[in-house]
């Protein structure tokens, strides 16, 4: 492995640090009573009778966290350390930090072989600088853990630009940890994902849904229209897919009595990879027996107003140059009318070759294996999608497009189908879910058919699910919701990679 010259003083550091004895990673644990935002935040101070000011709470505090500036020289140094809630100053002296008259602590370790990156331990108290800097001063000092390679710390030059900034997105996006430690603002966006995945799930445990698991590796890629990864399972000595839905095995739990089951799914499709898809990602579905696409629209508004108030303190998102209100109710209109809407074509009573020329026309890109279903798809991906910035249910869609839907109670060839689109871009899709497996086993094979004519996003045969489904399936309403695009837009991202910790990539070659 060839090391830059930082490199190797670190570890000339190294070296000397365990020559003197240290451990410079000790095994035991460090008593940690605080952090740098409650310090912080919680800061008190009392003024003596003799004009000095006093700490109040937290006199004698015991902090942890990551070297990410020094200065001062002498017998006293200001160093400001980082712990997972911010940064906080300490100061350290030299006749208090080392017992007696043995300064080798402080003139050796200290001073000469620590760095910035390293991991400390210190205790002591909480005092207000001349400077007006809440800080620590530092009684007792613990080296926990020494860095061997050096940040990019970002450096000010005398007229205040910025120098060594870590901005190049396929460095961050490799080393999420480095990015993590030197942009603050990246914590806070996946902080707020978690907090958006939280109000989800205590909406749905408020409700009564029950959170479950199912199988990531499937002898039947279902659920969704989409290329699988192929595995191989060497003890069964058959073909595995990397699960591109988990509908089919939800759908199963409510054949077998849970009225009501959601499951946050990592799911895998083989496909391209842009600033709004990754191949692996996250999804939320539920499923809720005796409900309808109709109830699953109120639901959502109901759900996503709250995520947005829960996740920013409002109803409104700033999105870019846009602002997304999540106000209840939200716009509503078929896809057949979306198309028509923006096309000013209406191709509701066309069949597939009049489709395929209308696409032709409107300089759409089709090919000869698309179906009815994917060129009405493509029509509307290119030419309205776009247009729906707020949040607007696309509904009553062709039975092509939609193999595992009811067909619609009133409209004859459309089906019971919704999907929400935020910004111009799908972020959940949702059914009057098909129960009838006769008509269920049919489509199905028209889906085959589709396949057969070089389609390799059309659906396999699940004959385990239709056997459940002969069973008898309630008739149920479900959804899935893009978790990274919620993400995306709840953090003002514009791409996909900025809200998941560790995107793909290619591989990293290593010398």
């Amino acid at each position: 492995m060839q090391l830059t010259e930082q490199e190797m003083v670190r570890r000339d550091n190294l070296q000397k640090i365990k020559e003197l004895g240290i451990d410079p990673y000790p095994p035991e644990a460090f008593p940690v009573n605080v952090t740098a935002a409650e310090i912080t935040e919680k800061y008190e101070e009392e003024e003596l009778e003799d004009g000095t000011k006093n700490r109040l709470n937290y006199q004698d505090v015991s902090i942890a966290g990551r070297v990410m500036a020094t200065r001062g020289k002498g017998k006293a140094l200001f160093w400001n350390i980082q712990d997972s809630t911010g940064r906080i100053q300490l100061y350290i002296r030299r006749d208090e930090v080392c017992e007696g008259e043995d300064f080798t602590f402080y003139d050796e370790v200290i001073r000469r072989y620590l760095d910035i990156g390293d991991y400390i331990g210190v205790t002591g108290h909480v005092f207000t600088t001349r400077t007006g800097e809440t800080s620590i001063r530092v009684k007792t000092f613990k080296l926990l853990a020494k860095s061997l390679r050096p940040l990019p710390i970002v450096k000010i030059d005398a007229e205040g630009n910025e120098h060594d900034k870590f901005v190049d997105p396929e460095l961050r996006y490799r080393m999420r940890y480095v990015d993590l430690i030197v942009n603050p603002e990246v914590k806070e966006t996946f902080l707020k994902r978690t907090k958006m995945v939280n109000s989800i799930r205590q909406f749905l445990n408020d409700q009564g849904a029950i959170e479950v698991d199912t199988p990531v590796l499937q002898a039947i890629p279902g659920g969704a229209a989409a290329k699988p990864f192929v595995t191989h399972h060497n003890a069964l000595d058959v073909p595995f897919y990397m699960r591109i839905a988990n509908e089919l095995y939800l759908k199963r739990l409510v054949v077998g009595g849970f009225d009501w089951v959601y499951e946050f799914s990592r799911n895998f499709r083989n496909e391209g990879m842009d600033r709004t898809h990754n191949p692996e990602f996250t999804v939320l579905e539920f499923y809720v027996a005796y409900k309808d696409y109709f109830w699953m629209m109120e639901t959502t508004e109901q759900m996503l107003e709250k995520m947005a108030v829960d996740t920013c303190g409002t109803t409104e998102v700033k999105v870019g140059e846009e602002t997304i209100s999540f106000k209840a109710p939200f716009k509503r209109i078929s896809i057949l009318d979306a198309i028509k809407e923006h096309t000013g074509i209406d191709v509701s009573d066309m069949d597939e070759e009049g489709i395929r020329a209308t696409c032709k026309k409107l300089h759409v890109e089709v090919d000869k294996t698309m179906g009815k279903g994917k060129l009405i798809d493509e029509l509307f991906g290119e030419k309205a999608e776009h247009h729906y910035i707020q949040p607007t249910f696309i509904t009553d869609y062709p039975v092509e497009m939609s193999p595992l839907t009811k067909r619609h109670r009133s409209k004859p060839g459309l089906v019971e189908r919704f999907e929400l689109l935020v910004n111009g871009k799908e972020l959940a899709n949702a059914y009057t879910e098909l129960n009838d497996p006769i008509e269920q086993r049919e489509r199905f094979e028209e889906q085959v058919r589709l396949m057969e004519r070089g389609d390799d996003e059309a659906m396999f045969i699940d004959h385990d699910f239709l056997r459940a489904m002969e069973f008898g399936m309630p008739p149920m309403s479900g959804i899935g919701f893009g978790i990274d695009r919620l993400a995306m837009l709840f953090t003002n991202q514009a791409s996909i990679q900025e809200v998941l910790f560790f995107p793909q990539m290619r591989p990293e070659k290593f010398t």
